[in-house]
């Protein structure tokens, strides 16, 4: 069984936790409390085929806090990462500009290909601009951009690209 590293990474509240809980179908988290450092979330994808064989993967998906103090534990969060996806709250300007520095330390300087990165714009609900263009400079603008609303009801949750 294939085994990937994820690491879920950007600014303070910009929706990383809700994503990691989503994908790995933990409980949701009512207030908003920041993660501290790094949380390690674990699961299996029997479904998912490597080479015509049904192997499925094991990912560990890191939702790394976003606080710059937790810098110095940084290079521990990269060695053998996979990919990286960075949150960042489409709502909140300044989001857009640490995107670019999310981008130069963990995909650039971990000589990461752009297709191990995946940039999420996330819009909080009722924020009503769940596909606001994002105006995004190089090399963001490269980069496969999704754009996620996810609603506290798992049924009605979606995403678009």
């Amino acid at each position: 069984m294939l085994k990937a590293k994820i690491l879920f990474m950007g600014p303070c509240e910009s929706g990383k936790t809700v994503w990691a809980n989503f994908l790995t179908k933990s409980s949701d988290i009512a207030k908003y409390n920041p993660t501290q450092e790094v949380r390690i979330l674990e699961f299996e994808n029997p479904y998912v085929t490597s080479n015509n064989k049904g192997t499925g993967y094991d990912s560990e998906l890191w939702d790394c806090g976003g606080d710059p103090k937790f810098e110095s534990c940084w290079p521990a969060l990269m060695k053998n990462s996979y990919g990286v996806v960075i949150v960042f709250n489409a709502d909140i300007p300044s989001h857009l500009k640490e995107t670019e520095m999310w981008y130069s330390c963990f995909v650039q300087q971990q000589f990461l290909q752009d297709t191990q990165c995946l940039l999420t714009a996330h819009h909080k609900q009722g924020s009503g601009s769940d596909k606001a263009n994002a105006a995004l400079a190089p090399p963001l603008n490269k980069l496969k951009l999704v754009h996620s609303n996810l609603k506290d009801d798992r049924k009605r949750s979606g995403w678009s690209s």
